[in-house]
């Protein structure tokens, strides 16, 4: 979620694409769909209320406008690309409506930064009944204490968390 060269600049985003990328050879070896979740907004930002703190400083800032992921990652044509409109991958998305046509009970989840997508995510789809995994290594924040409370503390209450390297071995396996 949210591998977009917008938003990996801040990051060591070779880095966490390096480790995502096997992560996704071994799902899609396995037949694991893999969906790919980006923040966009069309020209003019019609979804940006004044009233919303943190997107309006994007909206002023003329970012994120024909967003793509990140071609570190290399999405393939029969892959989704769902752009969202707030901090949640289902927020002002069609996510829920594609997982639920693939079936999917279980999500992996990956992304940039932990307190936001991914916290979001996480929350979200706990409500909406997933089974979560998600991969500690192949998500960033730009404060590491609050990456490692996250990780560490708040998400093993709703989720597995484990590394790339050894889900990509269980998947393989």
């Amino acid at each position: 979620m949210d591998y977009q060269d917008e938003i990996l600049a801040n990051y060591d985003g070779a880095a966490l694409a390096a480790r995502v990328t096997p992560l996704i050879a071994a799902a899609r070896a396995k037949g694991i769909p893999v969906v790919y979740v980006i923040v966009g907004f069309r020209p003019g930002y019609p979804e940006i209320s004044p009233d919303n703190k943190g997107f309006s400083a994007l909206k002023q800032a003329g970012r994120l406008v024909n967003p793509r992921v990140s071609p570190l990652l290399s999405p393939l044509p029969s892959e989704p690309v769902v752009v969202k409109k707030r901090i949640s991958a289902f927020a002002g998305s069609d996510l829920d409506v594609i997982l639920r046509g693939y079936g999917a009970r279980h999500l992996i989840l990956c992304g940039v930064s932990t307190s936001g997508v991914v916290l979001s995510t996480t929350r979200q789809a706990a409500d909406l009944d997933y089974e979560l995994t998600i991969v500690s290594d192949c998500c960033a924040d730009g404060d590491a204490e609050v990456h490692q409370v996250l990780i560490g503390k708040v998400f093993p209450r709703q989720a597995r968390v484990v590394e790339a390297a050894a889900l990509a071995a269980e998947l393989v396996g």
